[in-house]
């Protein structure tokens, strides 16, 4: 399988910029589809945005079915059940440009796309594909997710809905409840956990909504943003399921709901990107348009400071989401063209970088809060205002940090699935992490190195911070072993390191390949991006690496691994940071948007 690193590697392993995906790489037939998405949300989504904001449900699936009309709900599905059989990188691409107007058609749209409807696709008998995903995939039918219970919510698998076999063994009846159900209250087909007798794992059921068969439901819960999706209880009485209805085998469901899981969660990361782009371009707007001691407030260092900031976030964001894209869509292309069935290619592909997708899904969800958070401030009282777009992005952008597994429990699957695939032998940690060791042993060069092409100093960081979370992740397993996952704060610090890792180099690599396509003058700005994050990227790793060391390490060990810590995060030439967000700031406002 020729496929340059599996997932985790980018840690061990340089990659080089020409290995990587960027939004600069968008093929023609990528540029339509992203433009007719921007269409249809200018068109039918941002417009309505109050009656979104006023809880209009009726809106949601009506909005839902144009998108279905035009094909935008079918991008993921094979065109043998009704789809259009598209790429990883363009189920992404659609999901990124078609979120950002609101929170509310997002979701609807997310939980549909996704949850809703992939689970049948990659793992349904020929049989239920043919049945229900055609009508998915059209917008006929809507799907939803029943997954979450009040006693099983991070931990998926303790659900306590059960299936009961019948006696002449056609079909299963379902008791239990449901809560915070996407897309509940216009679905037609419910993907539905319950637990089979006292077996260990739940187990799948595709489950038509009908009120005659035990279905009932919970009034609209009423939520702090996304408010005009559709999220209710749902509840089932000695529902019958016929047996033929089980999806995939007999206690698969936490597989399929884990699975499930990592594709929603790089699919998130996507729906906060045009979201941030919005935010900061409505923020640049006002600033330039808003006089305040008879000068533009786009022309103070404060709000020059965050707009420098916010369009870094975004800039970062982009460019580690479609580098995961494209890995994830490659190795899914090399499973195929091994004979393996799209399903099996599909997961398997996704699955490969599921640390990338815990990753996308903590940095991007809480960019977006901060982007919006930003925004309210820029336009200050006028931020609260419900009048203003500002306060409803950052109450949608809220929950991002919560579904798909909150941003606690992917920080420590990041590092912890990191650690597996270590003992699998999938990734070498411990050989860079020795190799590291000596080197700290070992004395210094004092030599004073060739920093004149581009990003030579950068990618050089890049590397040594690579080393740091080694030294520090390493040390950590040899100090707890198997009992690591019992010390939660020391595993949030290492994944935030291990974030920074990855945002920080996706964002120098898809400058540098930009580079190699452009004069390095006529993309200022993004360089400036780019060292701007890694400055900041540098400072977070330093101050959870002094964390995670002196919560396990003593003595003369402790005091070898702080100073390695700080060879490993020193810079020759440190950038001037100020100069870099004018650099940033002074284009944003020349072209009264992000514009990147």
């Amino acid at each position: 399988m020729d496929i340059k690193t599996r997932g985790g590697q980018f840690l061990v392993k340089e990659t080089k910029c020409e290995d990587i995906f960027t939004p600069e790489d968008f093929n023609e037939d990528q540029i339509m589809m992203r433009d007719s998405v921007k269409e249809f949300v200018d068109k039918e989504i941002w417009p309505n945005k109050s009656r979104f904001e006023n809880k209009d449900y009726a809106l949601t699936e009506e909005t839902m079915k144009k998108a279905g009309d035009l094909g935008f709900l079918s991008i993921a599905v094979p065109e043998s059940y009704g789809g259009m059989g598209m790429g990883f990188v363009d189920t992404v691409l659609v999901c990124d440009y078609i979120s950002g107007a609101t929170g509310s058609f997002s979701t609807a749209f997310g939980a549909h796309t996704g949850i809703g409807t992939m689970p049948i696709t990659l793992y349904g008998t020929e049989e239920q594909k043919q049945k229900y995903v055609p009508k998915l995939a059209s917008g006929e039918w809507f799907g939803a997710y029943c997954l979450t219970e009040p006693g099983a919510g991070s931990d998926a698998n303790s659900g306590k809905t059960k299936a009961v076999l019948s006696e002449d063994g056609t079909h299963y009846k379902i008791t239990g409840g449901k809560m915070w159900i996407s897309n509940a209250g216009f679905c037609s087909l419910f993907i539905v956990f319950a637990r089979i007798e006292n077996d260990k794992n739940i187990t799948g059921f595709i489950i038509e909504n009908d009120a005659s068969n035990g279905i009932s439901m919970g009034e609209e819960e009423h939520k702090l943003g996304i408010r005009a999706s559709s999220t209710r209880q749902v509840f089932f009485n000695d529902t019958v399921v016929p047996i033929e209805n089980m999806l995939s085998e007999r206690g698969n469901g936490f597989k399929i709901a884990m699975n499930a899981l990592n594709v929603g969660r790089i699919k998130l990361a996507a729906a906060c990107l045009d979201a941030q782009r919005r935010v900061t371009s409505g923020a640049i707007k006002y600033a330039n348009e808003r006089i305040q001691f008879n000068t533009p407030i786009a022309q103070f260092g404060a709000i020059r400071y965050k707009l420098a900031e916010m369009a870094t976030s975004c800039y970062a964001g982009e460019s580690a989401t479609y580098r995961a894209s494209k890995d994830i869509e490659d190795r899914i292309h090399a499973r195929e063209a091994e004979g393996t069935t799209h399903q099996e290619a599909e997961l398997k592909g996704v699955e490969e970088y599921a640390i990338e997708c815990s990753i996308l899904k903590v940095a991007v969800s809480e960019d977006v809060q901060n982007c919006a958070d930003e925004g309210i401030q820029i336009f200050g009282g006028m931020g609260f205002s419900e009048d203003t777009p500002m306060e409803s992005a950052w109450r949608d952008a809220r929950i991002a940090r919560i579904y798909e597994g909150t941003n606690e429990i992917n920080r420590m699957l990041s590092v912890g699935m990191l650690i597996k695939k270590a003992m699998k032998g999938h990734v070498d940690l411990l050989g860079p992490a020795s190799k590291v060791q000596e080197e700290l042993m070992g004395i210094p060069s004092f030599e004073t190195p060739d920093y004149s092409e581009l990003f030579a100093e950068e990618k050089e960081m890049i590397g040594k911070l690579k080393k740091a979370f080694l030294m520090v992740a390493g040390g950590a397993v040899q100090k707890y072993g198997p009992d690591l996952d019992a010390h939660q704060q020391l595993l949030m610090a290492a994944a935030d390191m291990l974030i920074e890792i990855y945002m920080a180099e996706s964002t120098i690599l898809r400058t540098e390949k930009t580079s190699k396509k452009v004069s390095e003058d006529k993309i200022q700005e993004q360089i400036a991006m780019a060292k701007l994050y890694l400055y900041k990227a540098v400072d977070i790793i330093y101050l959870k690496g002094k964390e995670s060391i002196i919560s396990f390490a003593e003595g003369d060990e402790q005091r070898m691994m702080l100073m390695g810590l700080r060879r490993f995060t020193k810079y020759t030439n440190m950038p001037n940071i100020v100069g870099l967000r004018e650099v940033i700031t002074s284009k944003l406002v020349e072209k009264n948007e992000y514009c990147f």
